[in-house]
């Protein structure tokens, strides 16, 4: 069984009319999800409640105290922009919190099963700086759970492979100095958010970034994870892989201009699983719904393959 975190909580953060990242993302790979063949070895999980867990303090440790209050005080009033894509309802911070908790839950089943697990959960968080929110992410939800894993007796290291087609420009800058986790990226340059060079290495070479050009496709990806994803992690010797799990580098995502195929992660999973069993995915990007759905489906197929 593979435990799959999700809650309809996660639909009422609305960012408006027309906005890419929005609820039926969700709806679209939950209803894929459940005509699979495998649909019976999928163990649905819904978040830890906030109130039963100490996710505030959490969030305190990632991002400034006068970031997580703004984020309140915006959804209390009724919403309103953290930037031009970024927007904030009532709703929001709470599930934004809960998000929070499903990636922390996501990380306690990893441990306790060694096997994977997939966090079905919005908003995304892989561009939320500590001190700002951006490209539609509140909290960096990665990095709190590389945080959080590093709390627990049998993680000394932790490991985060983000394959969203933009740059984790967030959690890079949480996690770079800290020896403990390493960062991968592989995103198409240039593209939003302009980050990610090539050069930026990290305090502790901790950091490794792969960026991908226009157009780009498996034939261009697949040596990128023999090459040099699989054995930068694999010198690293992390206890705990986390995976920003975006799909917007599919060639049908109107967000971006990679040309992966929804097959192509289910690729990727098995090079994934061949450094370790125990890997956290969570989803990022993603806005094409059926190249989407299919990607996760992709996804979770090779975690449930009798060969891996």
């Amino acid at each position: 069984m593979l435990p799959v975190i999700y809650s309809d909580e996660f639909l009422h953060h609305d960012n408006g009319k027309f906005h890419p990242e929005r609820p039926e993302r969700l709806t679209a790979i939950v209803n894929a999800l459940k005509i699979a063949p495998w649909a019976d070895q999928i163990a649905w999980q819904l978040p830890t409640p906030v109130a039963q867990r100490e996710i505030i303090p959490m969030v305190a440790k990632i991002h400034d105290q006068y970031y997580i209050e703004l984020v309140e005080r915006i959804a209390k009033r009724g919403g309103g922009m953290l930037d031009g894509d970024t927007r904030i309802c009532d709703r929001s911070y709470d599930i934004a919190l809960l998000a929070v908790s499903a990636w922390l839950d996501g990380v306690d089943c990893v441990l306790a099963q060694d096997r994977p697990a997939f966090i079905l959960a919005r908003p995304p968080g892989h561009h939320a700086e500590r001190e700002r929110g951006m490209g539609f992410c509140l909290f960096s939800n990665a990095a709190i759970a590389a945080y959080y894993a590093l709390e627990q007796p049998t993680v000394q290291k932790v490991a985060i492979l983000d394959w969203d087609v933009h740059h984790g420009n967030g959690t890079q800058h949480i996690v770079e100095h800290d020896a403990r986790i390493a960062y991968c990226s592989l995103h198409q340059s240039p593209c939003y958010p302009g980050t990610g060079y090539a050069s930026e290495t990290g305090d502790h070479n901790n950091v490794l970034n792969l960026p991908m050009s226009l157009g780009s496709t498996l034939a261009e990806y697949q040596p990128m994870f023999a090459d040099k994803i699989i054995p930068f992690f694999r010198n690293f010797q992390p206890d705990l892989l986390i995976i920003s799990a975006g799909y917007d580098a599919t060639a049908n995502d109107p967000l971006a201009g990679i040309s992966l195929q929804p097959s192509d992660y289910g690729i990727f999973t098995n090079y994934c699983l061949e450094l370790t069993q125990r890997i956290v995915f969570g989803l990022e990007g993603g806005y094409d719904l059926d190249s989407l759905s299919q990607s996760v489906v992709a996804t979770i197929s090779s975690c449930l393959s009798p060969d891996v």
